[in-house]
């Protein structure tokens, strides 16, 4: 490396986030830049650590152990420290297609690996990945680049989410024939409904929609297959098709009073709020929380953006509801390097409201066990109980309700966000493709291919909910079965 004592002499830095309560005035992504010279000298913390677990991309106990897209992330520090971006643009872009994603929301399980990591604060890679790409736009150096020679094959895509995305954006690069189906009005999936706009600005992703097209890819938006697209007609047209749409069937929650108004799904609540915003519409489009008692049931990223969203909508009040233990504010015995770490943090939408309310909503080791509701059947208060996690006969830990812990709180509006379950099944049983155990495409990751010759699945469709950098994974993967089926080798990365 360019500097070999930089992890020595320089401590960890992250650019500023606007503060809170101006931040709630707008939608606005809430990041603040640092100067290039304070990026640089974050860059020379990387270490010449000899094995750089950053970029390995494996499961380590279930979770994500390094970079699933496997960045070369020591590369492109040391690049970024010697002041040549360009280069390190070229680096960056070798093994991911969406930096300018991945840099916004991953994560980051690359620095939970990261070397420097186990005993000191790791390096700022994710902040310095999205500063290469930032920049990389900012001076022109990501131009289109459409494929030289077409070889007359054509490829389906369904889905435009990440894996999407990746895959078309792969496969076109191979000068096929590359045409990407998705059922929203906009192209873009989770990147373009899923994710609000201060975490991820829908102008980055149309910036790169755009870029796509412009190199060949052909988008069909309003269009889902299975429904008003025949999914046989898939199989007619195209020389192979992948499923790339996601695991969009959200976990409900069967209490009583769940039928009651005002009890949404959270990404009924997120998608139809960024359309309002894109659409330029005001009032009527959208679930509002202006003036209500929000609770948000689900402690995961999607109930922090629904909580940062609420929190803009200027509710009256927010709590959040996690069955799961509150997580220590260090790594525990069990969870060692170069693990993921499961530990506290306050998260910009629990920031947030922090800030507005004076503490953190989340409450821990409960669960909702009713809702009520009002005459004229809107909900207006939800029951919740305490539970502790016990094993059962079978050794498996679940959870118990503890007896005399019930307890009410007002609620104008619940927010269901406690994952998926699986993919939609349209355009599966449309094409009759066999689905694992979990309801999930049935895939070898590797090969990608399903039960229907020409058919092949990425993404969340084909190993259940995960990360946006693992749906890129997917989708690189996915291009490179598809290539080689269709020419008998590939050259994809």
């Amino acid at each position: 490396m360019g500097k070999p004592t930089g992890f020595k002499e320089i401590a960890r830095e992250l650019p500023k986030d606007k503060p809170s309560l101006e931040r709630l005035k707008d939608w606005a992504e809430f990041h603040l830049y640092m100067p290039e010279d304070k990026l640089r000298a974050q860059g020379s913390r990387c270490m010449d650590c000899g094995i750089p677990f950053c970029h390995t991309g494996t499961l380590l106990a279930g979770m994500a152990q390094g970079c699933p897209v496997n960045n070369l992330i020591p590369e492109w520090n040391d690049l970024v420290f010697r002041g040549l971006w360009h280069e390190a643009l070229g680096r960056l872009h070798k093994t991911n297609n969406f930096p300018e994603f991945t840099g916004r929301v991953c994560p980051a399980p690359c620095e939970g690996s990261c070397v420097l990591g186990i005993n000191e604060p790791p390096v700022t890679i994710k902040n310095i990945e999205c500063a290469i790409i930032d920049k990389g736009f900012e001076e022109g150096w990501v131009p289109a680049e459409p494929p030289g020679k077409r070889t007359g094959k054509k490829v389906a895509v369904v889905g435009s989410g990440p894996a999407g995305l990746a895959c078309a954006a792969q496969l076109n690069r191979a000068g096929h024939t590359v045409t990407c189906f998705e059922r929203a009005d906009r192209i873009g999936g989770l990147l373009m409904y899923g994710i609000p706009n201060p975490k991820l600005d829908k102008k980055v992703v149309q910036r790169r929609v755009d870029l796509l097209a412009k190199e060949g890819v052909k988008f069909i938006t309003n269009t889902e297959v299975g429904k008003n697209y025949p999914a046989g007609k898939l199989l007619k047209e195209f020389d192979a098709a992948v499923l790339c749409g996601g695991a969009t069937k959200p976990r409900d929650l069967p209490i009583e009073g769940r039928s009651l108004k005002g009890i949404h799904f959270a990404m009924e609540f997120l998608h139809a709020n960024t359309k309002s915003l894109l659409d330029g519409k005001k009032n009527g489009s959208f679930v509002s929380a202006e003036g209500k008692h929000v609770i948000i049931i689900g402690g995961g990223d999607t109930g922090t953006d629904c909580a940062a969203t609420s929190m803009r909508h200027k509710c009256k009040s927010l709590i959040q509801l996690e069955i799961m233990d509150k997580p220590p504010l260090e790594r525990a015995p069990d969870n060692p390097w170069p693990q993921w770490p499961k530990v506290y943090k306050l998260d910009y939408g629990q920031e947030e409201a922090a800030e507005v309310f004076g503490a953190d909503p989340r409450q821990y080791l409960v669960t909702a066990k009713k809702f009520a509701g009002d005459s004229n059947g809107r909900v207006k208060e939800i029951q919740i109980v305490n539970v502790e996690w016990r094993k059962d006969d079978k050794g498996r830990f679940v959870p118990r309700e503890v007896a005399g812990s019930e307890k009410s709180f007002r609620a104008d509006l619940v927010l269901l966000a406690m994952g998926f379950l699986g993919p939609e099944e349209t355009v599966l049983k449309g094409l009759g493709v066999e689905q694992d155990e979990r309801s999930n495409v049935k895939a070898e990751y590797g090969k990608f291919a399903t039960s229907v010759r020409g058919v092949f699945a990425a993404g969340d469709m084909r190993r259940g909910q995960s990360l946006v950098v693992w749906a890129i994974n997917e989708g690189r993967g996915a291009a490179r079965a598809v290539d080689e089926y269709l020419m008998g080798a590939t050259d994809l990365p």
